[in-house]
């Protein structure tokens, strides 16, 4: 029994030193600048997290020492059973507990230390819990998702960490983050704007600066874009195609809708409608788009009417990568022979590889069914001509077989 007793205060003294020794290195290490790969996740979550494995540990060695003692106490109540001045196993189990709620964590520093060589049987070894402890740096949010219930929640809603912690400004601010308070009112107002659970990890995982945004500034924003009369399903639908489109102000916001309706000359309706459709339009580099409008003005030679058609049908005309507009016209406009006033019906022409309709209308060509002009019989819509995969393109429009096609190519 007297070694019992010595045992539970050297485990006790034991855990505490351990978890003492152990938040003071955490602080020291801290403080080093410029040493952690994600630096920033501070020490005070460590010594909590210390102070509750020392209680846990408090609670477990408790077990230990009253298992050990009620066996020794009963095999010695066998032994002496005729015996009523002793007291009783109830007796000695409540003065136990009595001791266990008067013994302060402050009394544990006059304790003697646990002795390293002291023996623990293996029933014991079984019923103490091992905690891992939290790195203070590190090259993966991956260690961290174990001790942080902020990022099992993301990573619960498909948000990718791998692509997150390739900023470590992003890695820090979710590790300093608590999702009660900070998160799930920013989930909620994205719940409310129409997104669906499955398109919240992709958006997080693109704008996870959002949680950085004042709520209010959000919902400034959102207002912004109702007064100018976009619809709950059109401002959901730009939200999930440009994430970070919230993240503008709404002085950015005003200034980006007022550049495109009077570039392209466009009524407020229109313009609504294109940056619905392409809303990355209002996130983006304006310098593509003033670079595109001035290659299909001055390059190639389409009138500013022209362009608004274009433009109004296949909105990434004014993001598209100018090599390619300019590879597409020479083959369309000079090779194919179709004129200026053909292109701007069928804008789709610019959307579609160029090796693609080069295949196509050689094969059209070597059939002799090259017919692009409406005003002649028998003319091949160039709707068609980009938009029918391959077998519908043989069979409706080059009345030939897929495997004709697959041989005519071979041979180019």
């Amino acid at each position: 029994m007297a070694l019992l007793a010595q045992q539970l205060p050297r485990r006790f003294n034991s855990v505490k030193l351990t978890s003492f020794i152990k938040a003071k290195q955490v602080t020291k290490r801290s403080a080093r600048a410029g040493k952690a790969v994600l630096p920033g996740f501070s020490a005070q979550p460590l010594l909590s997290s210390d102070m509750c494995f020392l209680r846990r540990g408090i609670k477990t060695y408790r077990t230990l020492f009253w298992n050990r003692f009620h066996s020794a106490s009963t095999n010695r109540t066998k032994s002496s059973a005729e015996s009523t001045l002793l007291p009783s196993v109830a007796e000695q189990q409540e003065r136990i507990l009595s001791l266990e709620s008067e013994l302060p964590l402050e009394e544990l520093d006059d304790l003697p230390p646990l002795s390293p060589l002291q023996s623990v049987s293996e029933e014991e070894a079984i019923q103490i819990a091992a905690y891992s402890p939290l790195p203070i740096s590190s090259f993966t949010l991956a260690d961290y998702v174990d001790h942080s219930k902020t990022l099992q929640k993301l990573v619960q809603l498909g948000v990718d960490l791998s692509k997150i912690e390739k900023h470590p400004d992003a890695a820090n601010l979710l590790l300093r983050l608590d999702f009660e308070k900070h998160i799930k009112q920013i989930l909620l107002f994205l719940k409310d704007l129409g997104l669906e659970d499955n398109q919240l990890g992709p958006f997080l995982t693109k704008n996870y600066a959002i949680f950085s945004e004042d709520l209010e500034n959000l919902k400034t924003r959102v207002a912004y874009l109702q007064s100018k009369n976009f619809s709950k399903t059109d401002i959901a639908r730009m939200v999930k195609n440009a994430p970070f489109l919230l993240s503008f102000s709404v002085e950015r916001l005003d200034n980006r809708l007022g550049f495109f309706q009077k570039e392209l000359e466009l009524n407020v309706k229109k313009t609504r409608d294109l940056v619905v459709r392409l809303p990355r339009l209002l996130t983006g580099s304006l310098e593509p788009v003033k670079e595109n409008m001035k290659v299909y003005h001055l390059e190639l030679g389409f009138k500013h009417n022209e362009i608004q058609h274009m433009v109004i049908k296949i909105p990434k005309m004014l993001t598209a990568n100018k090599r390619k507009l300019t590879e597409i016209f020479d083959y369309v406009h000079n090779v194919m022979n179709i004129p200026h006033h053909i292109i701007v019906k069928f804008p789709q022409l610019f959307n579609t590889r160029v090796f693609k309709i080069k295949e196509r209308h050689l094969f059209l060509a070597y059939l002799g069914r090259a017919q692009y002009d409406p005003a002649k019989p028998n003319y091949v819509s160039l709707d068609k001509f980009v938009s029918f995969p391959d077998k519908i393109f043989c069979k409706e429009i080059a009345k030939a077989s897929l495997n004709d096609f697959e041989k005519f190519l071979k041979t180019l």
